[in-house]
């Protein structure tokens, strides 16, 4: 018997209100297993609404989202780390002053074991430089050679690396990208799109919000586009050409009318 596909994660009729504006407007949304999964729309669209309700920073009015299959509630973005989803911000959410170790940490650090760590509340900085370092090289990041370098000394694409680094090493269902590459050149881009490839490699679960139509046609496997507050479609990018995508996006072409799923798919 073929083994079915279940979604890692998935949205019903989420809805989300500010006064008489409807941000989302019974949207829904499916994230499988090991996927690299864009997320596409006009400004205004409700996209960022809908993926902020994924991860904690937005509380649905409506709806309901599971998480393998067993419904959730986040009420914050901390409730969503805890349950092993990580998000890359646009802006990083990087300390520049602290170390690549310490920001790889930031919220979590670890103590140091017996009445040193319980009582006095001492970093094991030894174990945690140990673990930023073993991180960073898994992802190929070695042009990075000191561990204690401050983020601030960086470069653009370094600090992309550092936050990628960090959802990576602790996400245990998937990680979220906001516009990874929206402040990078082109070689700086290049790498990070490597880095998203090397995460999904590692089996993880990507969803990538981007404006930048060829890095979303060159990682992505699939494609959700958002329109007016809700799911449009979901197209295979190997399957549509990226014309057809923004036309789709924009209400020039007409969707088409089944949902593209990964083979094998089923819903919960």
């Amino acid at each position: 018997m073929e083994e079915t596909l279940k979604p890692v994660l998935q949205a019903n009729k989420l809805v989300k209100r500010y006064g008489r504006v409807t941000a989302m407007d019974q949207a829904d949304f499916e994230l499988y297993p090991g996927e690299i999964l864009a997320v596409i729309g006009d400004n205004g669209a409700g996209k960022s609404t809908m993926v902020k309700s994924l991860c904690g920073a937005v509380v649905p009015d409506d709806g309901q989202i599971l998480l393998d299959g067993q419904p959730v509630q986040f009420a914050t973005p901390i409730d969503a780390r805890d349950k092993g989803i990580e998000i890359v911000y646009q802006n990083l959410a990087l300390s520049p002053a602290l170390s690549i170790a310490d920001n790889l940490f930031l919220g979590r650090e670890l103590f140091r074991g017996g009445v040193l760590g319980k009582t006095f509340r001492m970093l094991d900085k030894k174990r945690m430089k140990a673990f930023a370092r073993d991180k960073l090289t898994e992802l190929g990041l070695l042009t990075i050679q000191n561990i204690d370098q401050l983020v601030e000394t960086l470069s653009g694409g370094q600090r992309q690396g550092v936050a990628v680094a960090r959802a990576a090493a602790f996400a245990t269902k998937f990680v979220i990208m906001d516009e990874p590459t929206a402040a990078l050149g082109v070689k700086e881009s290049r790498r990070v799109l490597d880095l998203i490839k090397d995460v999904q490699a590692r089996g993880m679960a990507i969803v990538l919000i981007s404006h930048n139509m060829p890095h979303v046609f060159e990682v992505a496997d699939r494609i959700h586009i958002h329109r007016l507050g809700k799911r449009h479609a979901v197209v295979r990018a190997d399957e549509i050409s990226m014309s057809d995508a923004v036309a789709i996006m924009t209400g020039a072409l007409e969707p088409p009318s089944e949902i593209a799923r990964p083979e094998g798919a089923t819903l919960h």
